[in-house]
């Protein structure tokens, strides 16, 4: 059964370190991610997601099913002690795009083509 799919891509930077860069990748390694974080992920409608890294700037695309909302997903998360504590790490990675909102790590990308 094909389930259709809405994709949603963000971008990040990471505290450009090349030693704290090591460490976020270590901690988003095959099978490293805390267990809780990657339920909560699916648990919210997230069907797959990959983060892309070129220097310290990274791409996440995410395949939602119809589930997925980006308010609730913020809202179950505002509400796990477990993921709180993950989002407190990274920020020891993770700094904000120069355009984003002030406490704002992740911005949505704006799709400007497509080949089809």
């Amino acid at each position: 059964m094909i389930t259709e799919t809405t994709r949603y891509c963000l971008t990040c930077d990471l505290i450009n370190n090349q030693k704290l860069i090591a460490e976020y990748k270590d901690f988003h390694a095959k099978g490293k991610a805390w267990p809780e974080i990657t339920e909560s992920i699916k648990s919210a409608g997230i069907v797959d997601m990959q983060i892309y890294l070129t220097g310290n700037r990274m791409f996440m695309i995410m395949e939602c099913d119809s589930s997925f909302n980006p308010n609730k997903k913020a809202e179950m998360d505002a509400n796990n002690p477990k993921v709180q504590e993950w989002e407190m790490l990274m920020w020891k990675y993770q700094l904000g795009v120069p355009w984003a909102k002030n406490g704002e790590k992740w911005v949505e990308m704006e799709k400007i083509f497509q080949l089809i």
